[in-house]
């Protein structure tokens, strides 16, 4: 185990505003950079607070803790058979930094805790999340392959890994792994969220986002 100072950290997304990630980094602006860097995510990982550890494996004492607190906070999700567990909780900010403080708090290290204040650019990101998360749920619901040129049959790619893809087989929906469903249920089953999310923004089609085909032709 190595003794070099790193943080646990308590990162936000507009994007989905009802997870929170905790991790451990040795460097936290690394980190966000490589998590910043997909496609498929509409706004940016933030960072909400950070504890300073010396221990590696620190993260993984704070997730037993909410786990056995809880252990449905936790994203869990069975893809091609095999279960992903992620680092992602269903909880505020708020009351994930509660854990964090009461464990510095109890360790006498309270001055290791700190809380980040969003800059304004940030706060100005999170209010135009809600109102664009309105927006293409409810535009999702209007979406067909057709009005996008997309032809039955034809090939999509899921964003975060192009080897990923789906068969166009309906107006609305696709066939993915021998089951037919709808664009937004992949979207789901792909990404592990539980909440309302637009499937359009998720799956390429000949190099293209959905959804910027949709905004492109207009419909």
């Amino acid at each position: 185990m190595s003794d070099k100072k790193g943080v646990i950290y308590i990162l936000t997304n507009p994007s989905f505003p009802e997870y929170v990630k905790i991790g451990y980094a040795d460097d936290i602006d690394k980190r966000l950079k490589q998590l910043n860097r997909s496609e498929c995510i509409p706004f940016a990982f933030r960072v909400y607070a950070t504890y300073e550890v010396s221990s590696r494996l620190s993260d993984l004492k704070i997730h037993s803790i909410i786990d056995k607190l809880n252990p449905n906070l936790r994203s869990v999700e069975s893809f091609n058979g095999k279960q992903r567990i992620r680092e992602f909780y269903a909880m505020s900010p708020e009351d994930a930094y509660s854990i964090l403080e009461a464990i510095a708090e109890i360790h006498n290290c309270a001055d290791k805790l700190k809380l980040a204040q969003p800059d304004e650019e940030e706060q100005k990101a999170e209010e135009t999340a809600k109102d664009i998360d309105t927006e293409s749920i409810e535009r999702a619901a209007n979406f067909s392959f057709s009005k996008c040129q997309i032809p039955i049959g034809a090939k999509i790619e899921f964003c975060d890994n192009p080897s990923i893809t789906a068969i166009v087989v309906s107006e609305k929906k696709v066939e993915y792994n021998g089951e037919t469903m709808y664009l937004t249920a992949l979207a789901k089953l792909l990404t592990g969220v539980k909440y309302a999310i637009a499937g359009p923004r998720y799956f390429k089609y000949k190099g293209e986002f959905l959804n910027d085909i949709r905004h492109r032709l207009g419909v």
